[in-house]
């Protein structure tokens, strides 16, 4: 293959994991969506259209591999092709994590835990997928540091909202033995919401990780 057109395979590949970015973190919107207003038809959407991001996956890893196969790439285009096949894989398990909001909301039978805002997070993580993917776009390898940084501030959102859970669980009165079950399922199932949340931000985190990797071949944030 003319080196003039493998160039140009590169650029559509990198233009072709955005649109899969895109995808995914309107998804992950439409998972917040649900959760927030209860809607079990924008929930069955969800989990349903997740099958568009799993194709788009294993289209771009045949992708990547055909790339690699195609010159033997070398340098800054070997580290551009091994950082992408590991970005889609970040991307693919975000959307997993839309369609896990998706299913928790169709589990979801009663408004509990009020205090607890789910959606800041949400909100939270989305911004660092954004980011990530940004830096991914223009090779900027301070907004790699910078989503790292942000983690901090979203791993601190999740164990507050999950002490919040705890704590107002122990202190909660007039739970009659009736009521024991359904309690104990919306906990869970909140407390699963949250550890979701997270995970997508670890996931935009190794983004930013393999991009940092890409740019600079400087892997001190791939953990």
């Amino acid at each position: 293959m003319p080196r003039e057109k493998y160039q140009e395979r590169l650029t559509q590949l990198r233009d072709d994991v955005l649109y899969m970015s895109e995808i995914v973190a309107e998804r992950l919107r439409m998972g917040m969506d649900a959760l927030a207003e209860k809607d079990e038809e924008l929930a069955h959407r969800v989990i349903e259209e997740d099958a568009e991001v799993n194709q788009l996956y294993l289209e771009l890893e045949q992708d990547c591999i055909d790339l690699l196969a195609l010159q033997q790439p070398v340098a800054g285009d070997l580290r551009f092709v091994a950082a992408t096949f590991k970005i889609i894989t970040d991307l693919e398990r975000i959307g997993d994590l839309a369609t896990n909001l998706g299913e928790h909301t169709l589990q979801a039978e009663r408004d509990v835990f009020s205090d607890v805002d789910v959606q800041r997070i949400g909100e939270a993580t989305l911004d660092m997928l954004d980011d990530a993917m940004t830096a991914y776009a223009e090779e900027n390898a301070d907004a790699c540091f910078a989503v790292a940084a942000d983690d901090d501030d979203v791993d601190e959102l999740c164990e507050n909202a999950s002490s919040a859970v705890m704590l107002e669980l122990i202190e909660r009165e007039g739970v009659t033995e009736e009521d024991v079950d359904a309690l104990m399922a919306d906990v869970s199932r909140l407390l699963l919401t949250i550890r979701d949340l997270e995970r997508v931000g670890d996931h935009a985190v190794n983004i930013a990780a393999r991009t940092l990797y890409m740019i600079e071949n400087n892997d001190e944030l791939i953990y």
